[in-house]
């Protein structure tokens, strides 16, 4: 039943997308009312992906440096053990403290949290549109002005395989109860080389199996070239231009056949695969049928407000169509639906605008054009590459592999796209977020001065390198 309450906003969905839209929109002096399916705000993005796979990635890069410390001049550890038990407990703990965070942040920003699941009804009605909850006590009614529909996704998976205790999706390896001696991975996109990257750090026998050309490849062509060679030198098996055929449990594990490059035929067992070819919006029996409002392959299409065709609905997050699945994405996707609403200030997605994180080892961080990109949009391009081998903060790290690469526009020196692979490129794309946004050019940066010694000093040797000035290669 009703409560009589019209919210300004009610969401649907309680991920990164959907619970930042609510702070920004508590923030407003806004009513908003967040409905979330299941018992923890949070979404997949902090108990499913992004934090966890981050956390056991920070214990895959201390596991790394134990193995090698005789070289920092740390002797006499014995032989270490890894507890992996201690390991899961570590990430949960991790993620229990932030969701307790978002808990106290909804009754900070007076956000009634509404358990269950939300469906649509039908057509506004004096301008408030109707959304269902049903939960273990019944069904509940909520009223809003506007609808935020920010249900996220779920993993894709190949025809005809079901996930359980060897054929894994990220939520299924994220709850093994000891990590596996060998693992094939099908996908060679973020997920799958960030989960490649954690077991090989751990002793696994790594395979990755990639149907395109080459590994990470929405990312500049250099950077997939050098993270191969690294990959290799980890000793992680990379296959490239293969097309999966079958999966089959064996007696012990798991057998992939495939197609190489070369079209012959291959096979690797396993005692663990691991699909990661992507992830599908979670649109299907919210109701969207109710209110005439149609998908493109399961995803919305919105204006650059995030408003779809239907007035007062929103998209946000991993159901929107064009839009990268990154939580980062979708979280300023609440945030400018939620100012617009609210009649305040706002600016749109920049989408050649937007960093992409990948917390392998090596890390990778880009933002903008990729060299190939730039040259097919028309620009011509100065390229400018630095090579953490001639930074001391590496060094210092023991971290070599990877560069720093600049594309930038030949006549004006603006810069259109930045791809670092190596230490710390996961923080150090935000400095060439901010340089786009305010359009500086290698002339500008070229006397802005980065501290010494840091990695970040490797951007401003890039810019230099644009320019063939270089200091320190």
């Amino acid at each position: 039943m009703a409560d009589g309450t019209v919210y300004d906003i009610a969401i649907l969905g309680g991920g990164p997308a959907g619970y930042t839209a609510a702070i920004r929109a508590g923030q407003y002096g806004l009513k908003v009312a967040l409905i979330e399916a299941t018992d923890k705000l949070g979404g997949t993005c902090l108990h499913w992906g992004c934090i966890p796979t981050k956390a056991l990635l920070f214990n895959a890069e201390l596991w790394e440096h134990i193995q090698h410390a005789a070289e920092f001049g740390i002797e006499n550890l014995g032989t270490p053990t890894l507890n992996w038990e201690r390991v899961l407990a570590r990430k949960s703990s991790i993620t229990l403290k932030h969701t307790k965070g978002l808990d106290f942040l909804m009754k900070k920003n007076k956000v009634t949290v509404i358990r269950g699941y939300g469906r649509l009804t039908g057509p506004a009605r004096d301008g408030v549109h109707t959304v269902t909850v049903t939960n273990a006590d019944g069904v509940q009614t909520v009223q809003a002005r506007n609808l935020f529909l920010a249900t996220g996704s779920d993993a894709k998976l190949l025809p005809g395989l079901k996930p359980d205790d060897r054929i894994l999706t990220n939520m299924e390896i994220l709850a093994l109860t000891e990590p596996p001696k060998s693992l094939i991975v099908i996908g060679g996109g973020a997920v799958g080389v960030e989960f490649g990257s954690i077991f090989r750090s751990f002793g696994a026998e790594v395979t990755l199996v990639e149907f395109l050309p080459r590994l990470v490849p929405n990312e500049d062509a250099d950077v997939s070239k050098e993270l191969a060679r690294v990959f290799k030198k980890r000793g992680i098996d990379a296959w490239t231009g293969a097309r999966v055929e079958s999966v089959e449990r064996t007696e012990t594990g798991v057998r992939v056949a495939f197609t190489d490059a070369n079209g012959k035929a291959q096979a690797k067992e396993a005692e663990k695969v691991l699909v990661a070819v992507g992830r599908a919006p979670r649109t299907a029996d919210i109701g969207l049928e109710n209110v005439g409002l149609a998908t493109d392959r399961g995803y919305l299409v919105v204006n650059e407000w995030m408003e779809t065709a239907v007035a007062g609905i929103y998209a946000l997050g991993d159901i929107v169509a064009g839009l990268p699945q990154l939580a980062h994405v979708g979280a300023m996707a609440g945030m400018v639906a939620a100012a617009r609403v609210a009649g305040h200030a706002a600016r749109p997605i920049r989408r050649n605008r937007i960093p992409a994180c990948t917390y392998a080892e090596p890390q990778i961080g880009s933002a903008g054009l990729t060299e190939e990109a730039a040259r097919a949009a028309g620009h011509e391009v100065k390229v400018g590459k630095f090579p953490f081998a001639g930074n001391s903060k590496a060094t210092i790290l023991g971290s070599h592999d990877g560069f720093v690469k600049i594309v930038a526009e030949a006549k004006y020196g603006e810069i259109l796209g930045v791809h670092i692979l190596g230490p710390g490129a996961t923080e150090m794309i935000a400095e060439a977020v901010a340089v786009m946004e305010l359009e500086a050019t290698v002339d500008d940066l070229l006397f802005t001065i980065h501290a010494h010694p840091t990695l970040a000093e490797a951007m401003l040797d890039g810019y230099a390198a644009v320019e063939g000035l270089a200091i320190n290669a």
